[in-house]
């Protein structure tokens, strides 16, 4: 037997999902309920999830699906009645088949973090692996990981020491785009991408530092820039 908040909290995740596909954040949930802090709504969402009515969506942060109702959960408010004029074509609406529920989305998704990357001289990257926080606004689609920046070569670019290259995942890129690039299959750059007469140049953002010339077959493309995240503390 579920609580009043319980019951509360389970009814408004089901029908911001049924509304928009996107499960609610903590804030607004906390402010649905009239809940003085987020602590309230993580011991309710536990609560949920312990009785098997939610479960928490892997490598999503905050996203929620609902997997069961309580007999007495209720049903959602009837739609208010249409005009008289559009009676008609309301009906031919109903006759319709209902498009299919979207599926539970979020706005934060959590994506591999491999180490620190140069944006000067190469230095080692993608050792080991954590997850990154990462709002989905700024990623499209395929797949990504981060790198944190270490370096000031690539700053007349906007990328600064400490900021997180979030990378569309890619072996290919054109000329003036900015990649992580793989030296002799060990180290890793970032840089902007040139070839120049059977070569291969990486090529700074900063006048400070001279342009990096390889072979071909020494460098391999392990992605492309999409985003940038940095933090201010």
């Amino acid at each position: 037997m579920l609580t009043r908040k319980q019951h509360e909290l389970l009814r408004f995740i089901q029908v911001r999902l049924e509304e928009t596909g996107i499960s609610p954040s903590f804030e607004e949930m906390k402010e649905a309920l009239d809940l003085k802090s987020k602590s309230g709504v993580h011991r309710l969402i536990s609560a949920l999830e312990e009785r098997g009515f939610i479960r928490r969506l892997p490598n999503r942060a905050r996203a929620l699906e609902v997997l069961k109702q309580p007999e007495n959960l209720g049903a959602r408010p009837p739609a208010p009645r249409a005009a008289a004029n559009t009676t008609a074509a309301n009906s031919n609406d109903a006759a319709r088949p209902r498009a299919a529920a979207p599926q539970p989305a979020n706005d934060v998704i959590e994506i591999p973090l491999h180490g620190r990357i140069a944006a000067g001289v190469p230095i080692e990257a993608l050792e080991g692996q954590t997850t990154l926080p990462v709002p989905a606004a700024l990623l499209g689609a395929g797949e990504h990981y981060a790198l944190e920046v270490s370096g000031d070569s690539m700053i007349e670019a906007g990328i600064l020491d400490g900021d997180f290259a979030l990378v569309k995942r890619t072996s290919t890129a054109r000329d003036g785009e900015i990649v992580v690039a793989l030296v002799h299959g060990e180290e890793a750059t970032l840089k902007y991408l040139r070839r120049e007469n059977g070569m291969v140049c990486l090529d700074p953002a900063n006048a400070a530092y001279e342009p990096q010339i390889y072979r071909t077959g020494d460098v391999e493309v392990q992605g492309k820039l999409a985003g940038l995240l940095r933090r201010y503390n």
